[in-house]
């Protein structure tokens, strides 16, 4: 299987078990990490999902030996908007993802290794962007990038294309927390335990309005807040959790 699943205690960690491909995202890879994310969602007693890498590394991006076959424009059309909505999936569900960055992830890999909503990160492990080495473009994973470390950091990570050692991600913000290579599951599903213990209403409305004012102008974004405020203080007095 590409995809390992396993469930402890409300925490749903997610495996690439792809090691001999160091966990690359080909088109079966991704669209069973998309399906894995919706179904985790879906699932009231999965109140977090933890992502990690089997073997040495998280994720190695795309797959570029797949996208040799891909001559057809429609099914390059379609992998990118695969790609897309995966990308995107992290940001739209209720339950929390954090990511435990075992190992390198790089391009594709650096950008599921952000889209979660908090990230653990081995000492020995990189993050780095290396499409302009190849003569690409690190297109889809730039939109998350830029919002997360800002504009100048980002330019700079997506144009040289040098790996980011995980102190300087955690500077960077890229990353919460970094811990020996050996503690990494332990904390990241330490973690999750903590955001798995917290109410689903609560989390959903905190993940709903976390997104939706990071991309609105000051004032809109504190009516957004008003509104969260009242739905959740009628939703206390209605006497559910």
């Amino acid at each position: 299987m590409n995809l390992l699943t396993e469930d402890r205690d409300g925490v749903r960690i997610l495996t690439l078990n792809r090691p001999e491909k160091r966990n690359a995202l080909d088109t079966a890879l991704s669209k069973a990490l998309l399906e894995a994310l919706r179904a985790a969602d879906e699932d009231e007693e999965v109140r977090c999902v933890v992502l990690t890498g089997a073997g040495q590394s998280f994720c190695a991006g795309a797959d570029l030996s797949e996208f040799k076959g891909l001559a057809d424009s429609q099914a390059a059309e379609a992998r990118a908007e695969l790609t897309m909505h995966l990308h995107l999936a992290f940001s739209k569900m209720v339950t929390p993802v954090v990511t435990a960055i075992n190992g390198a992830a790089m391009g594709g890999g650096a950008g599921l290794a952000l889209a979660g909503d908090l990230a653990v990160m081995a000492e020995g492990a990189k993050l780095g962007y290396p499409e302009t080495k190849h003569g690409i473009v690190a297109a889809i994973v730039m939109a998350n990038l830029v919002r997360q470390v800002g504009r100048k950091a980002a330019f700079e990570l997506v144009s040289l294309a040098e790996p980011v050692e995980a102190r300087r991600a955690l500077a960077l913000g890229m990353v919460n927390r970094v811990v020996p290579d050996a503690e990494l599951h332990a904390a990241a599903l330490e973690l999750a335990a903590k955001l798995a213990a917290v109410s689903r209403p609560a989390m959903a409305q905190t993940k709903a309005l976390f997104y939706e004012v990071g991309e609105l102008p000051f004032d809109q974004a504190l009516e957004k807040a008003r509104d969260a405020n009242k739905r959740m203080r009628r939703f206390g007095k209605s006497g559910e959790k």
